[in-house]
């Protein structure tokens, strides 16, 4: 459980006091300890007394150079903490660490020659020791007083925070805890990021470029939740205890981990990015289950110049066209922030050969245009736009939609956006790089042949022979049975009357929905479809262009693909794959004895959970479904889920976090915010997923109780989260040969999913993640929503139909 602490001179001894609390009184066979007299050589260690870390040597990479640092003992490739990050040793040969007769750790890379100090003060140095603690500090301490410090690794972190280490500031001690990454992969000197505590005096991190330039912040310390503002998953992923030491002249943190079989750390990354990671004390993989910030665009500048950041692909940088990175070595070892020069110099600047061309443009579409741009507000045409930038010789792009944008010098931050379709001429998101004409595709670009007559000679040729294309494929249409016209997206656009004949006339009715009934139609191609014919004036429309404009780009596994769509007149169809089974209804709360097994079940649950993640996390922009419910999600003929009925979905742009909409859904899965009027994030859709998880766990509606009227299934478990014993969940075999240990975790996710503040709620993909066993689920806190079921079992029943409106409380609002 977290906890915060302020004030009082005794919690500002903390940093000091820590080793002396972790630290055993008797040593073991010195290997943890280097005495006044002794030396340690490149070729031997210190190792800590439960074996968890190690002190000695060590080549980062394919690096030649030496440095001292401490690691995991056993996974010596993983450095925490590093002494001389700023000046290796090239030869080992003669390379020593010892005490010296002023009470220093000392490195030396010849007997006279040191490269690294401790530039400690002891009160004494006869006594002397430095000892490697299992919590990962190297201290120098008086040996027969514990507590009398005179230095620690602790208070000179590097790139790494270790639990029971601290970072802030204790102005008094004059002491100032801050982590800065490694330059790349192979030298640990002090890169250009750091992370940092408010120097304001607010108790809030920042992660700085080169010290100055902001660009992630934790958000403001929340004393009450033990968490940052801007960091929800401390509530729900981090089973740990937090610290928060603070007074007039002190502020610092520290977190310490539960006994578990897990070694945690926080390294800031030379991408610029701080990650949280875990793994088994016996594997060698490392985790990440948290990075901040969790874009690696939101780095500023972390391609460099003229390199564009991809948050889709796992390493996400590369140059623009018609150009290198300018250092292939720093590219190869994780540092691209030099990033990218040009392979052909322009020829406005200086390459006046006679046979040179003058420079041309490239479109590069689909791109987050830069913020150092000139506006041109006097032109008035892209022609004139373009014209502009070429005049002037540090113009290196131009973008034109409404008005003249242009670029001078290096082009930076560049961050390319989801989507394959080309944009038109104009539309923002378009870039246009100016390159040497050399450097352009001849099947791409703006540039125009000089050679007009042979020009224009094609084009009429193309044009006679499109035109008589178009004439066969006219009449070969008119023949067709079952013509089609392919449209943007992959979605095909269907003739009112072929769907008509597909259906027989609409004669096989598959169900029917608050907007209109679905139909079981064959294609001439012999593929079965579902065709979904729209009723109902004025919602009509709303609903055929949310449906269409959501799932024309969306493709998984888990989510209904539409087909195409038909437009009529006032006809509005909706053509989908069609699926043999039925909704999950029919299969929870069917009315014969036909049921799902359990682990048919929690392979639903986590199919639906997958779909609701890519719509959230993966697409272009955020879908947010707005009415999760077990009547839309559709199984395959491997009862597979599909997230399906997307006429009251709402697009969220990567750009926004939250919404403001009308209230929508279904009464029984709609979140508490939504009802209170509070803008929606995809945690509305969380709250819906939990609601139905719960049915999909008991087999039957939430709102039912009992058959002998006594409890309802949301209620019991919350009561029995913590039992061991097998379920007795419903009145059928079903259950029976439930995994009791998938049991527990599906009921702690639902009651995760249903918790009253959103920001407690995990995201789908934690959920996920969660489902899969890669998290651990903590028992959740219980929402009001459940609190009141379980103070009042009388009125259980009456207050089951009103479950999906609990009040928001103050602090969540």
């Amino acid at each position: 459980m977290a906890s915060g602490i302020s004030g009082s001179s005794f919690l500002l001894a903390m940093p000091s006091l820590f080793f002396f609390l972790s630290f055993q009184t008797q040593l073991s066979d010195a290997v943890d300890a280097l005495y006044y007299g002794q030396s340690l050589s490149a070729n031997q260690t210190l190792i800590s007394r439960n074996r968890v870390f190690e002190l000695g040597f060590f080549t980062p990479g394919k690096s030649q150079n030496y440095y001292v640092g401490i690691r995991y003992h056993n996974n010596p490739q993983t450095i925490l903490w590093v002494a001389n990050r700023e000046k290796p040793v090239s030869n080992p040969v003669h390379a020593v660490l010892k005490l010296s007769k002023h009470g220093q750790l000392v490195l030396l890379s010849t007997p006279k020659v040191p490269v690294w100090s401790s530039n400690s003060n002891p009160k004494t140095s006869n006594s002397l020791v430095a000892v490697l603690l299992d919590t990962g500090n190297l201290v120098l301490r008086n040996g027969s007083i514990q507590s009398d410090v005179s230095w620690q690794s602790f208070d000179h972190p590097t790139d790494t925070l270790l639990p029971g280490q601290w970072l802030g500031f204790n102005r008094s001690a004059g002491k100032n805890w801050f982590l800065t990454s490694w330059r790349n992969a192979e030298d640990p000197a002090a890169g250009i990021f750091s992370l940092k505590l408010d120097p304001t005096g607010t108790s809030q991190f920042f992660l700085l470029r080169e010290s100055a330039q902001r660009y992630w912040g934790s958000g403001l310390w929340d004393g009450n939740k033990s968490v940052f503002s801007n960091v929800p998953e401390m509530a729900v992923k981090f089973d740990f205890t937090y610290l928060n030491i603070r007074s007039s002249d002190a502020n610092y943190f520290m977190y310490l981990e539960s006994e578990s079989p897990y070694l945690t750390m926080m390294k800031l990354d030379t991408s610029g990015q701080m990650k949280w990671q875990q793994r088994l004390n016996d594997t060698q993989n490392w985790l990440v289950y948290a990075t901040f910030p969790r874009d690696p665009c939101d780095v500023p500048s972390v391609c460099g110049s003229f390199g564009a950041c991809s948050p889709f692909q796992s390493s996400p940088c590369e140059c623009l066209h018609g150009f290198s990175p300018s250092s292939k070595i720093d590219w190869s070892l994780g540092d691209r922030s030099g990033g990218c020069v040009r392979k052909t110099r322009l020829q406005c600047a200086g390459n006046d050969s006679t046979n040179v061309q003058k420079d041309g443009f490239l479109l590069i579409p689909n791109i987050q245009l830069p913020n150092n741009s000139t506006t041109l507000v006097i032109l008035q045409s892209a022609e004139e736009c373009e014209q502009a930038c070429l005049d002037d010789c540090l113009c290196t792009a131009y973008s034109y939609y409404r008005q003249c944008v242009v670029w001078e010098r290096d082009l930076k931050n560049l961050k390319k956006l989801p989507g394959t379709a080309q944009h038109e001429d104009g539309k923002p998101g378009d870039l246009y790089l100016r390159l040497a004409k050399s450097e352009i595709p001849v099947h791409r670009g703006k540039a125009r042949n000089a050679r007009l007559p042979i020009v224009i000679g094609s084009i009429a040729v193309f044009a006679v022979l499109c035109a008589v294309l178009a004439l066969i494929w006219r009449c070969r249409r008119k023949r067709s049975t079952g013509a089609m016209e392919a449209t943007e997206g992959f979605l095909v656009a269907f003739r009112y009357k072929d769907l008509k004949r597909a259906t027989k006339n609409f004669s096989e009715k598959l169900g029917k929905g608050g907007f209109g009934s679905v139909y079981k139609g064959i294609l001439p191609d012999s593929s079965v479809v579902a065709v979904k014919k729209l009723d109902g004036p004025g919602q009509k429309d709303k609903q055929f262009r949310m449906e269409v404009g959501t799932m024309a780009a969306v493709q998984h596994v888990n989510v209904v693909r539409l087909r195409g769509f038909c437009s009529e007149g006032t006809k509005r169809l909706l053509v989908y794959d069609f699926l043999p089974n039925c909704s999950l209804d029919c299969f929870l709360f069917p009315k014969s004895s036909e049921t799902l097994d359990w682990s048919k079940r929690y392979q639903i649950a986590l199919g639906v959970a997958t779909g609701l993640a890519y719509l959230h996390e993966k697409c272009r922009d955020c879908i947010i479904h707005c009415d999760i419910k077990p009547e839309n999600i559709l199984l395959d003929e491997d009862l597979s889920p599909k997230v399906a009925d997307f006429g009251m979905a709402k697009l969220i742009g990567r750009d926004f976090s939250r919404v403001l909409t009308s209230m929508r859904g279904t009464f029984g899965y709609v979140a508490p915010e939504w009802i209170s009027g509070e803008p929606i994030t995809p945690k509305a859709d969380v709250f819906s997923f939990g609601m139905t998880l719960f049915e999909i766990i008991s087999g039957r509606r939430n709102n039912q109780a009992s058959e002998d009227g006594t409890f309802s299934f949301p209620g019991w478990a919350e009561r029995e989260l913590s039992e061991v014993e097998a379920p007795s969940t419903s009145e059928n075999d079903s259950m029976l040969h439930t995994n009791i240990e998938e049991f527990r975790r599906a009921c702690r996710v639902a009651c995760w999913c249903i918790q009253d503040c959103e920001s407690n709620r995990p995201s789908m993909g934690q959920v996920v993640q969660m489902l899969e066993g890669v998290l651990e689920v903590k028992v959740p806190p219980i929402p009001d929503l459940l609190q009141n079921l379980i103070e009042s079992e009388d009125d259980m029943i009456s207050k089951l139909h009103f479950y999906s409106f609990p009040t928001v409380s103050s602090s969540c609002v």
